[in-house]
């Protein structure tokens, strides 16, 4: 399911320590934010950090499909199974029951579930911005206010989600990227405008 596949690192990757290192900072928070326009590199970043943070890592890409909370359920799990097959196992068969239990409950569960994994783990949230669902939002914010220990939530979007942005950056328990963070350095414009474009300039050019 390629919606769970981390994305390959593109040919021109041009390196970007300085923001690894950021992230990887980041790690004893609840949550990293990767917010920018579209073409700032967001997704190549993390695909790049994640294969450098020696944690498992569950990824998901998000499509516009996923506004609906139970398939955006169906795959946030899909996802953890990726790293732990018995997580949720019981819950996708809850969440296509006709009878289904309030969200809560089943946020609970998962979360109950999660707690119990052995190994500290990533789960990163792709192109959020596509989202456009209170309730998805909702889900969201229930899982950030009871996020066990061992994981660390990254998203990426080209917009702040519906999220308590303000009050997470209060308590320090947020790591933002922001156009700002992500724009080249000159170092890292040199560099891909002589080495991946292959052009003649001079470092004033």
């Amino acid at each position: 399911m390629t919606k769970l596949y981390i994305p390959e690192r593109h040919p021109t990757h041009i390196p970007r320590s300085h923001l690894l290192e950021k992230l990887n900072e980041g790690l004893h928070r609840k949550f990293s934010l990767v917010s920018a326009p579209a073409g700032f590199g967001k997704t190549s970043l993390v695909s790049e950090w994640v294969k450098e943070v020696g944690r498992p890592v569950a990824w998901l890409s998000l499509d516009e499909g996923d506004d609906d909370p139970t398939r955006f359920l169906t795959y946030f799990i899909a996802a953890i199974q990726t790293i732990n097959s018995n997580i949720g196992k019981g819950l996708l068969a809850v969440l296509q029951s006709p009878q289904m239990p309030p969200i809560p409950s089943i946020l609970t569960t998962l979360l109950n579930e999660i707690a119990t994994m052995p190994e500290n783990f990533v789960l990163v949230l792709d192109d959020y911005h596509v989202i456009d669902s209170s309730q998805v939002d909702t889900i969201l914010n229930f899982l950030l206010d009871h996020i066990p220990p061992q994981m660390h939530m990254v998203i990426t979007s080209r917009e702040d989600p519906q999220l308590p942005i303000a009050r997470l950056r209060a308590r320090g328990q947020l790591t933002e990227l922001r156009a700002a963070d992500l724009r080249f350095t000159t170092d890292e414009a040199t560099e891909f405008l002589s080495q991946t474009m292959g052009l003649k300039l001079s470092r004033d050019a």
